[in-house]
């Protein structure tokens, strides 16, 4: 093992050390722990070297060393697989997942799980609208005058919404309005489904003329994406179990976490779904998490990624643990839509 190589397996153990333990890591604990067949003085120098490159650095007055931001980042590039899952972890994720009811359970059990399996803050984003496309739309009588309508796309989203008529439709009339309005959406992406939808009450029937209008101002609404909707959260007590990572920020990180426009930035990041994006510390463009890391995924079916999900902790954090659920809970909702 060359100086360099020497110097990494010095650096991956106090990363080891310090993300199990809290606690700054010395020379002497990493020979005893650690089977790097040197002295403790070569390990002394190496870890001079690591400080005065930045990748470790010394807290107050303490004996030890723990990683800086630049550490982490080495040590996260340096990981050249994912470790697996065990099969037990694997087959509880499938298990929990496939009792899954529909869109929203497969993401909020997401959300549960990843937060169990990281101890982290847990975040997955809504498909986002502007990929999929309509596969039907039902149209319910509730009374005359009152009609649901339920519009389900191939991602698995269900949208239910009520149109007052303001006036009796006979069964019939829900009938062609059910066959005008599948015959202008299904199979069209939502923003065209919506352009076809606004020309509808033009084109219909003087009689069906104002029943359409109501059904296709409401329908509008689904078709349309609302940014606001878009986010699951889960795990955030997880944060406050870990305070002391975060003395004096924590309040903030929270803040931000409630921000969706600032969680839907982290997950921008997450556009593959065969990578797992990790952004340490600084990295992060939001302020108040500059003490968290981001490790984030895409999910999604066949090649098309439908959106990001994954979890927001300390720097110090079991990294290769957490990429790995991160990456193993994505590929199993993938699995899931792409059956659905």
């Amino acid at each position: 093992m060359n100086a360099e190589e020497r110097r990494f397996e010095v650096l991956r153990a106090i990363v080891a050390d310090y993300v199990s333990s809290h606690e700054p890591v010395g020379s002497k604990a990493i020979v005893e722990r650690h089977n790097l067949g040197v002295s403790s003085a070569t390990v002394r120098n190496d870890m001079a070297a690591l400080e005065e490159e930045g990748y470790i650095t010394q807290p107050h007055t303490s004996a030890g060393r723990v990683p800086t931001d630049k550490g982490y980042r080495v040590f996260v590039d340096r990981l050249s697989q994912l470790k697996p899952l065990s099969s037990a972890e694997r087959r509880a994720i499938q298990s929990f997942l496939d009792g899954a009811l529909d869109l929203d359970d497969v993401l909020r059990r997401s959300v549960r799980l990843l937060a169990q399996l990281t101890r982290q803050v847990a975040v997955v984003q809504y498909p986002t609208l502007t990929r999929s496309t309509v596969r039907h739309l039902e149209v319910v009588m509730i009374t005359p005058a009152r009609l649901m309508l339920v519009l389900i796309t191939d991602t698995g989203r269900v949208d239910q919404k009520i149109a007052d008529l303001g006036d009796v439709v006979s069964e019939e009339d829900v009938a062609r309005l059910r066959t005008s309005l599948n015959a202008a959406m299904v199979g069209q992406r939502l923003a065209e489904a919506s352009a076809r939808v606004s020309e509808l009450p033009d084109q219909a029937p003087a009689e069906l003329r104002d029943a359409m209008t109501r059904v296709c101002t409401v329908l509008i609404e689904s078709l349309v994406e609302h940014p606001e909707e878009r986010l699951v959260l889960g795990g955030t007590a997880n944060l406050t179990r870990n305070a002391a990572d975060f003395p004096h920020s924590l309040r903030q990180v929270l803040e931000a976490l409630e921000e969706q426009v600032v969680v839907l930035k982290l997950l921008a990041a997450a556009r593959d779904a065969a990578h797992v994006v990790v952004r340490i510390g600084g990295e992060n463009e939001a302020e108040d998490l500059r003490s968290t890391s981001v490790v984030s995924i895409g999910y999604g079916r066949s090649g098309d990624v439908l959106g990001g999900m994954g979890v927001v902790g300390p720097t110090r954090m079991d990294y290769p643990g957490t990429m790995a659920a991160v990456h193993a809970v994505a590929a199993y909702v993938g699995e899931i839509l792409a059956g659905r």
